[in-house]
């Protein structure tokens, strides 16, 4: 790897290659990479972190490859982290309909990065946070994060993005009810996308039946609108582009109270993702060693303890506390 201040610079200039380049080598975890990284992360904090979630197949990468054209259409600079699912076979990213984002590819004010989520079933990895921050610190006015909506992304994209879309679409009656399992309580913008189906306006009655009554519960100052949009034919996207903007103007209100909230939940988030990483790694690597790791698995096997009590009685051993 290069000098670690030279890619820094690089990186700071908005150099596509060098960035490109980190992305990769964190993506690897090469230990240099994380380097750049530390340097990089206090030039971040000035771009507007938009999350996109939602089922499979509510057409969120058509949406989001809309929303990449109207904002660089107002002269906006444009960053898109899109988290694929991986692929059994190769490991890789399985791209699908992400190809339609390529039209961009050639947009020196886009830059899109597509990662794979490797059996991590949270929405987002450590690459991914680590990639919002490159591209935060080349200097994007807007990063897109695409997730792949299963598990508990949902949770975790409202606690990185200071704006989080909610995607559903008409006739998907499980989609209704995991929103009223608790999306509502992270969702900043309800989008109705494919909004020329059937049973759109009652998918659309539906939530903000919802949201009546979840503001009757709560006393959160903001409260979700809900957009019926058609992405595919560019329908509805200049009102929800409104709409983000709106949230935006809502989030600087009271000397940007809200929007330090968010920056807060963003932090907490990422620094016990790492420490997790970290530990979990650093744990793993002494006990392969060791021949420790084994040895409790044989136990177990053997009914000499159970699973349960094995890591009770690790936890206690590596963190020093005494039963």
């Amino acid at each position: 790897m290069k000098h670690t201040q030279e890619v820094v610079e690089q990186i700071l200039r908005g150099e596509v290659r060098a960035a490109a380049r980190l992305m990769r080598e964190l993506d690897d975890g090469l230990p240099g990479a994380r380097e750049v990284l530390k340097r990089l992360y206090p030039h971040s904090g000035r771009a507007h972190i938009i999350g996109i979630t939602g089922s499979p197949g509510v057409g969120k990468s058509t949406l989001t490859d809309r929303l990449i054209q109207y904002l660089r259409q107002e002269g906006h600079t444009v960053g898109v982290v899109a988290v694929d699912p991986t692929s059994p076979f190769s490991g890789g990213a399985i791209l699908g309909d992400r190809i339609r984002m390529q039209r961009h590819a050639l947009d020196e004010g886009v830059f899109i990065r597509s990662l794979a989520t490797r059996g991590h079933f949270g929405g987002l990895t450590a690459s991914a946070r680590a990639v919002i921050t490159v591209l935060d610190a080349m200097g994007k006015d807007y990063i897109l994060v695409e997730t792949v909506g299963v598990g508990q992304d949902e949770v975790e994209i409202a606690a990185t993005a200071y704006t989080t879309l909610v995607v559903t679409v008409p006739g998907l009656g499980d989609d209704i009810q995991a929103i009223k399992a608790g999306i509502l309580e992270v969702a900043d913008i309800l989008v109705v996308n494919k909004a020329d189906r059937e049973g759109a306006s009652r998918t659309y009655q539906d939530l903000l039946q919802m949201l009546d009554l979840q503001s009757i519960r709560k006393t959160k100052s903001w409260k979700p609108p809900v957009f019926l949009t058609q992405a595919k034919d560019e329908q509805g996207l200049t009102e929800l582009l409104a709409g983000i903007r709106e949230h935006q103007e809502y989030l600087q209100q009271n000397q940007g109270e809200a929007l330090r909230a968010a920056r807060y939940q963003r932090v907490r988030q990422e620094f016990l993702e790492l420490l997790k990483e970290g530990v979990f790694r650093d744990l793993m690597a002494r006990l392969s060693g060791n021949g420790r790791l084994e040895e409790i698995l044989q136990e177990i096997l053997a009914k000499k303890t159970d699973p349960y009590s094995a890591c009770e009685a690790l936890v206690a051993e590596t963190l020093g506390v005494t039963a």
